[in-house]
């Protein structure tokens, strides 16, 4: 039998992909966008940087891994996320003893049918919690290469298509070391966004302890954008205007990315394209029709540091690779 693609969650209810949608109007796409920010940052309090890359990665049609210590709401964003949105949502815990077929899902003989039939796995759902991805082994890791990549799995030589949208939001924690995976290049490079979340400012914190004296917020949260208007706002992204010369500052930026001399491996091809669509990502959220320069100086970090690699004897040491950047973008003319 030769590979067919799947329509939806191959058979699993709730999941199939809407119909498209006509492109919203400026208007139609602010009012999206202030909408779901407004709702998220019920939960998030004071870090409303982090939360538009998180939409970024939405938007853009990419994923987005938090990288932060313990308790600063890298789940709990996540989830907030989910809960804003009418999608499917799955939560995957991943633990050294997790398998592939824990993720994708398995075929299964009936004997009824006299044959196999495929029993989708978490994978297929809009919203995906990969929770502490680096506690899972390597072949689990890279379980999710193709979904992250093509939006499709293949298992047994079939191959099924995913829900859309579709978004991985990752969390790790990379202070702990005991027990984890580092991850691969491979996995990092599929990644749109890599964001910290940070300790809040203490007037912040104070509103965080107000708002949970009885119960979270997160309990109370309802979605504010349907699986519809989701894709409209990941259409609109396409139609926003980036300018040749921003074009080129992309290029440059990433060519100097590949000097030997600063570090062993620079952006590849698919990080420009990257960066580009993050830039319309972050235009449209701001309320433009068009990218400027701040845009992508704002996210040549969050989308291109973590695909440099400056290996130490702790893993992948991303601090070398910040100041890279920033030396770059200093080097580099902003076209005018």
């Amino acid at each position: 039998m030769t590979d067919q693609p799947h329509a939806g969650a191959a058979g699993a209810p709730g999941t199939a992909t809407p119909p498209p949608s006509p492109l919203p109007s400026p208007a139609e796409t602010a009012a999206r966008v202030a909408r779901l920010i407004a709702n998220l940052e019920r939960v998030i309090v004071g870090k409303r940087e982090a939360v538009k890359l998180v939409l970024v990665g939405l938007l853009a049609h990419g994923h987005v891994l938090i990288e932060d210590v313990p308790g600063v709401g890298k789940t709990t964003l996540a989830r907030a996320l989910a809960r804003s949105l009418a999608c499917v949502f799955r939560r995957l815990q991943f633990t050294p003893d997790l398998l592939p077929s824990d993720i994708l899902g398995v075929s299964v003989y009936e004997p009824e049918r006299k044959g196999f039939a495929f029993h989708p796995g978490p994978i297929f759902a809009n919203v995906i919690l990969a929770d502490e991805i680096n506690r899972a082994t390597p072949r689990t890791q890279s379980a999710l290469l193709e979904a992250m990549n093509d939006f499709q799995v293949s298992v047994d030589g079939q191959t099924y298509a995913l829900p859309e949208p579709f978004l991985v939001l990752a969390t790790e924690n990379p202070i702990e070391h005991a027990g984890t995976y580092p991850l691969p290049e491979a996995q990092l490079d599929r990644f749109l966004i890599r964001l910290e979340i940070g300790y809040p400012a203490p007037a912040d914190e104070l509103v965080i302890l107000a708002r949970q004296k009885l119960s979270h917020p997160l309990e109370a949260l309802a979605p504010v954008l349907s699986t519809a208007e989701v894709l409209g706002l990941q259409a609109a992204v396409r139609q926003v205007r980036l300018d040749e010369a921003l074009a080129g500052y992309i290029v440059e930026l990433a060519q100097r990315t590949r000097d030997p001399k600063r570090l062993p491996l620079g952006v590849s091809p698919r990080g420009c394209l990257m960066l580009y669509r993050a830039a319309q990502a972050l235009a449209l959220i701001e309320g433009r029709q068009y990218v400027l320069p701040d845009d992508i100086k704002q996210l040549v970090v969050p989308v291109l540091a973590h695909r440099l690699f400056e290996r130490s004897l702790a893993g992948n040491d991303s601090r070398r690779a910040v100041e890279v950047l920033e030396e770059i973008l200093d080097e580099v003319p902003v076209p005018v």
